[in-house]
């Protein structure tokens, strides 16, 4: 069941030969008809003036910054959401394993 299923060797390929038979006799026809000689490449047109990419107004700058500013503000607040609640929970196991430890030391004291 788990050996490997090797061929018999008379239907196995040789190393030199291929599984797929080449392709003879395709012939192709020319990609034009028309018996002309090639002219010259066509000029290349020349490039628009070079202009910046983004324009930015005195307007556009505002809102750019009060945008950056209101991004910083809320992934602070959740990063530091994030860090109380990492906190607050680490206390909670702190004292559950004070009254734990306490509970288990002396039971005789009830």
């Amino acid at each position: 069941m788990f050996t490997p299923k090797i061929p018999p060797p008379d239907t196995a390929p040789t190393p030199g030969t291929s599984l797929v038979p080449p392709l003879t006799g395709l012939v192709h026809p020319p990609a034009c008809t028309c018996h002309h000689t090639p002219t010259a490449p066509a000029p290349v047109p020349a490039a628009p003036p070079a202009r910046p990419a983004v324009q930015f107004t005195p307007g556009a700058l505002i809102v750019a910054a009060a945008g950056g500013t209101a991004m910083v503000l809320v992934v602070g607040t959740v990063l530091v959401s994030m860090l109380l609640a990492t906190a607050i929970t680490a206390a909670s196991v702190a004292v559950c394993a004070v009254v734990l430890r306490s509970l288990l030391n002396r039971p005789n004291n009830r």
